[in-house]
Parts: structure tokens; C-alpha cells; sequence
């Protein structure tokens, strides 16, 4: 039996996997090393997870997560799970795992749209090329997290129409100066925008979500995947934001001259199937 676990920094899934079959999968909160602590990511994993997974004795366990494409941040990770589970662990990044996903052994681009966003050049069994993510303070074009910050800056400075304010303030409550301490005094600011991201596509009929949406696409288009040779291999979409829109994104990318292959809301299939074919149990 493995376990094989993808997790975002807001979302995390869990699939045991036996005899080759998937026999129970579960959700809980996300994890992320960059913003928790070994002992904050034991405990969450603790408290959140049901008690049967802490039963079983597993072969191996695989764990993609946000985070982990940092030596040290992955030792941080697997401490935990190898505390909790008391079995063999294999941390890699988000970004491998999405890759794997879409495209096993396959040289392929991977891309991600969801609260963050990211890409890469994957040769089928390893990332060879990343443009850099930045954050969502510097970077995540195209993301759920970078939509909500360019209306909120936009609410703020009272250029969004005031129907969409109005909109906004009759569901979310929140005062400018609540506002402004959630996106620059916690550290789930990015949880925070991207729940505002989301908000907005619930209203993407609007002209102005519609253009805010598109530059958001746009950005990510050419601030990232144009530096990759795209019109060689094969390009692939996963994560909430790219499932919500891929009308649009599909629309955008024929702009480019892109032909995108497939558009999955999250890995964890793609996953399984990848360690059942070629790493089951190793």
C-alpha cells in the first residue's frame, strides 16, 4: 500500500492506494513549509486527517506539495509525514507532481492556474526548465490570488463600477481598512485574495471582470509560458482557476498560436495513475 498526497497551499489530497487500485481518498487543509512550522504541519496533519490513514503501514508515501522545491523546505515536510506515519517519504514540489500528472513520461509544458500559478519544461522525468512564480506579492500571473489583488487595488482606488463595489461589500462585509490588514497583516493574504479571485469569476458577465480576467490571462501568457518553446511540445493546464475558465483560456491561447491539450481542475489522478504504472511501491 502507498499513500500519494498533492497538496496546495489552501487544499490537500490524500489517496491511499492498494493492490493498484485507489481504495480511499480525503481532503483536508492545505500545507506549505514556507508559512508553517514542522510542528504547525504535524499538528494540522494530526487534527485534520481521519485516524485510519494512521493505522496502515505503508510501503511509501509520496508527497507533492507548494513549497517543496527547496532542499530545505521538503526536509521540513517529510520530518512530518516520517513523524506521523513512521514509513518511507518522498517530498517533491507541486510543480513535478502536476507535471507527472499531465504528462507521466512525456516531455511536455505544465502549467498551473489556481491560487498560485507556475510552469515548467518537463522532460518526461524531470523539471528542466521554471520560470520563476515571484509570489503572489511579485509574480502568480494568470492566478485566482492576482485576479482578487487587482480588483481589490482597483476597489480601493474607486476604479471597479460601483455596482461590482457595491456587489462586493454587500457579500464580503469588509471595511478598507479591514481590507487592507487582510491582504498586508496575515499570513493567509494569499488565501484571502484568492477567495476574492474566485468571488470574480462568479461575475465574469461583466465587461470589467471580463477585461480584468483577460489581462490577468494575458500576463500569464506572456510573462511565462512565451518563454518556454511552446510551439514544439505539447502544453497542459491544471488547477481551479484554468478548469473555471478554459473557454477562455482555450480562446486566448489560439491568440498565440497555442493548441492546449488537456485542462484538469487538480493532479491527483494523473498521479495515481503515474505510481501505479511506474513506481508503485518503490
Amino acid at each position: 500500500m502507498i499513500l500519494v498526497v498533492e497538496s496546495k497551499s489552501t487544499r490537500a489530497e490524500w489517496a491511499l492506494i492498494d493492490g493498484g487500485e485507489k481504495v480511499h481518498s480525503e481532503l483536508t487543509e492545505g500545507i506549505n513549509p514556507y508559512i508553517q512550522t514542522r510542528r504547525e504541519i504535524s499538528r494540522s496533519i494530526r487534527l485534520n486527517l481521519s485516524e485510519e490513514y494512521f493505522k496502515k503501514k505503508y510501503e511509501h508515501i509520496y508527497y507533492y506539495g507548494a513549497g517543496c522545491s527547496a532542499s530545505e523546505k521538503k526536509k521540513i515536510v517529510g520530518a512530518s509525514l516520517v513523524t506521523q506515519f513512521k514509513s518511507r517519504v518522498t517530498v517533491e514540489s507541486d510543480l513535478l507532481g502536476v507535471a507527472r500528472s499531465l504528462f507521466a513520461n512525456k516531455f511536455g509544458i505544465a502549467c498551473i492556474l489556481g491560487a498560485g500559478s507556475n510552469s515548467c519544461f518537463y522532460n518526461g522525468d524531470t523539471i528542466v526548465k521554471n520560470v520563476k512564480p515571484c509570489g503572489y506579492i511579485l509574480g502568480d500571473e494568470g492566478s485566482g490570488t492576482n485576479l482578487g489583488k487587482r480588483f481589490l487595488a482597483d476597489l480601493l482606488k474607486r476604479l471597479a463600477p460601483e455596482r461590482l463595489i457595491s456587489e462586493f461589500q454587500d457579500r464580503f462585509h469588509l471595511t478598507e481598512d479591514e481590507i487592507m490588514e487582510a491582504v498586508y497583516d496575515h499570513s493567509t493574504s494569499n488565501q484571502f485574495l484568492n477567495s476574492i479571485g474566485e468571488y470574480l469569476l462568479e461575475r465574469r458577465d461583466m465587461d470589467y471582470v471580463k477585461k480584468l480576467l483577460n489581462y490577468n490571462l494575458h500576463s500569464f501568457f506572456d510573462r511565462c509560458l512565451c518563454q518556454y518553446e511552446y510551439s514544439r511540445y505539447p502544453i497542459s493546464f491544471v488547477g481551479s482557476i484554468a478548469f473555471a475558465v478554459q473557454d477562455e483560456l482555450r480562446s486566448m491561447a489560439h491568440e498565440y498560436g497555442i493548441e492546449i491539450k488537456d485542462i484538469n481542475e487538480t493532479s491527483m489522478e494523473g498521479l495515481i495513475s503515474y505510481h501505479m504504472k511506474f513506481y508503485r511501491g518503490n
